[in-house]
């Protein structure tokens, strides 16, 4: 599971260290795609076969189904963890989210997320607002009630 909030700069050859903690469910590798917010998900190879099958399991007459899987396989790229802990995010994605210098590693559960610093502060400011957290949440049921009580 990937939890927590971390802060790492790339170097001048794109490469990002990925969080100690991390590393050892990327020892497969993983894949790196575009996000659906300014960011890119890394996706374990277990994670990402999933998400694959469910949305290759589209309709391929539906434009939206169309649009979701450019989104995600047009900029899908393998990324193996180097010797010192490191990815390389290829160019195209880096200028997709506009990603250079600072950079936000934020786990989310089964995969985790790349944010420019500047993107993450936009979205923080956003988790931040309570009043709107309880109206954009409460359609959501995340009660800790297990469903076999």
């Amino acid at each position: 599971m990937f939890l927590g909030r971390y802060h790492h700069t790339l170097d001048k050859k794109g490469r990002l260290t990925i969080p100690a903690r991390f590393r050892d469910a990327l020892e497969g590798g993983a894949y790196l795609v575009q996000g659906f917010d300014r960011n890119l998900m890394v996706l374990t190879p277990e994670v990402f076969e999933r998400i694959y099958r469910r949305v290759n399991a589209l309709s391929m007459t539906d434009p939206v189904a169309r649009q979701l899987k450019r989104l995600i396989f047009s900029a899908a790229s393998p990324v193996e963890v180097d010797g010192a802990g490191r990815i390389l995010i290829p160019a195209y994605l880096r200028e997709t989210i506009a990603l250079d210098g600072e950079a936000v590693v934020v786990g989310v559960g089964d995969y985790f997320e790349i944010w420019p610093a500047s993107a993450w502060e936009e979205q923080m400011a956003v988790l931040q607002d309570a009043e709107a957290n309880a109206r954009r949440f409460a359609a959501l049921d995340i009660s800790p009630v297990d469903e076999a009580s």
